[in-house]
């Protein structure tokens, strides 16, 4: 018992760490990726070609100034951030990053569990995320967070729908709703190229995934040029930066879940150097990182969209879509299967 809790302590430390770093390093990424596309070099002073920005970014952050406005209602105000960032780190709990490794003779998988409702417990855990932005905006007392919480909240529901409705897809072709079982089901044939409706699905998904992120053209509640930040405007030091981190780890949590869920997870030919364990954790971030490369080339390509284009989009096109997807791939499961 104490050997085994040893293990889940472990992995939990190595799983949290990694993911902070990589969503520091997707700030740095991001920025750099931003700055070629617009003929600018980006962050280049602090350390080699700016690779310690993030560093000096998080350490700005400490020391900067506390503010919380007098008309906040306080413990809500101080509460929102953590929200978003405890859901954030709730979600890698069922994310299964590999296979297996043999280490001194133990044998460890690459995931924290495997749970039999998984993909229901990253949906239902995603919506309280959201939480987060809405009460934040709402608690800080300022008109324009309150537009922003608003606005939150309606995109929220607008794009969970659609979103869900695509996983329906996926869980309808791989037969189960644990993850680490979708990942196995795609063992000779990825989700993306099994049907053309799981290919829809992946389009459905990747869109509602940027529209929960609040990323560029779905940026509504946060909004610069006419909200001034949204819901996160009246924050600063610390309780920003974690608004800030939670919306990187989520950016990360998405590219793992599209490579769950359509790519093959840890699938992928193995790499004689280092072994099958191993092997598959290479694929699995490669995999996400594709994600998150196309998540950042896209913020720079659309521009945003007004706030009823957004909503007439996933109302009047994607749920459509994503329910006679649905339709479609119970038909395709029934002829061919």
């Amino acid at each position: 018992m104490i050997e085994f809790l040893a293990v889940v302590i472990i992995k939990c430390i190595i799983v949290i760490a990694a993911t902070f770093l990589i969503a520091a390093y997707s700030t740095l990424l991001e920025r750099k990726l931003l700055g070629h596309i617009q003929l600018r070099h980006g962050p280049k002073r602090v350390g080699f070609h700016g690779i310690l920005q993030p560093i000096a970014d998080g350490v700005k952050a400490m020391f900067k100034e506390d503010v919380v406005p007098d008309n906040a209602d306080k413990p809500l105000f101080i509460i929102a951030p953590m929200i978003g960032l405890s859901c954030a780190l709730l979600l890698l709990v069922v994310i299964p990053f590999g296979d297996s490794i043999t280490l001194f003779g133990r044998e460890i998988t690459l995931y924290l569990a495997d749970l039999d409702i998984g993909i229901l417990l990253v949906l239902g855990i995603s919506t309280i995320g959201s939480y987060g932005c809405m009460l934040g905006g709402w608690s800080s007392g300022n008109k324009f967070g309150m537009i922003g919480a608003l606005r939150a909240s309606a995109q929220m529901i607008s794009y969970e729908l659609p979103l869900a409705l695509a996983v329906i897809a996926v869980i309808m072709v791989s037969g189960t709703l644990s993850l680490v079982g979708i990942v196995e089901s795609q063992a000779e044939l990825w989700n993306i190229v099994k049907s053309p409706f799981t290919f829809i699905a992946f389009i459905l998904f990747i869109i509602c995934g940027l529209a929960e992120l609040n990323r560029t053209p779905f940026d509504m509640p946060e909004a610069e040029a006419e909200l001034a930040c949204g819901y996160n405007v009246e924050y600063s030091s610390l309780k920003f930066a974690l608004f800030f981190l939670a919306e990187y780890i989520h950016m990360f949590i998405l590219g793992a879940l599209t490579t769950t869920l359509f790519l093959g997870g840890w699938h992928g030919p193995e790499l004689p150097l280092i072994g099958p364990g191993l092997s598959g954790l290479f694929y699995f971030f490669l995999k996400t990182f594709l994600i998150i490369f196309l998540c950042i080339w896209e913020r720079s390509t659309f521009p945003r969209l007004r706030y009823d284009e957004v909503m007439k989009f996933g109302w009047k096109i994607l749920l459509p879509i994503a329910l006679f997807n649905i339709l479609f791939t119970g038909l395709w499961l029934l002829i061919f299967n």
